[in-house]
């Protein structure tokens, strides 16, 4: 199994539109052969000051695959292309943290 923890930075103000735009890719996704778990994730309210926020033009993206060929296919899914295409202009970083289980 195979998670992924991707850190998206949207330009300033525009997280939204492409939250907007990964929600309605999100069916897709989720069809995919081995996708276990696909969801995005912002700052949770009221936990406390020990907790390190994003802030808010960022969210996580939180994704479980049955395998490191499930992901491979993923990425080079016709629907990804698109949706890299429609928010391209409204991302102003990206960091995709790829972990496997320790044993």
């Amino acid at each position: 199994m195979i998670r992924v923890v991707a850190v998206i930075t949207a330009n300033p103000g525009r997280r939204d539109e492409i939250l907007a735009a990964f929600r309605a890719n999100v069916p897709a996704v989720r069809a995919e052969k081995g996708c276990i778990e696909y969801e995005a994730r912002v700052d949770a309210t009221g936990i406390g000051p020990f907790q390190a926020k994003f802030g808010p033009d960022i969210f996580a993206v939180i994704e479980t695959w049955e395998s490191p060929e499930a992901l491979a296919a993923h990425i080079a899914a016709p629907h990804m292309a698109a949706y890299g295409k429609k928010t391209r202009d409204l991302i102003a970083n990206r960091a995709v943290h790829v972990l496997s289980a320790i044993d």
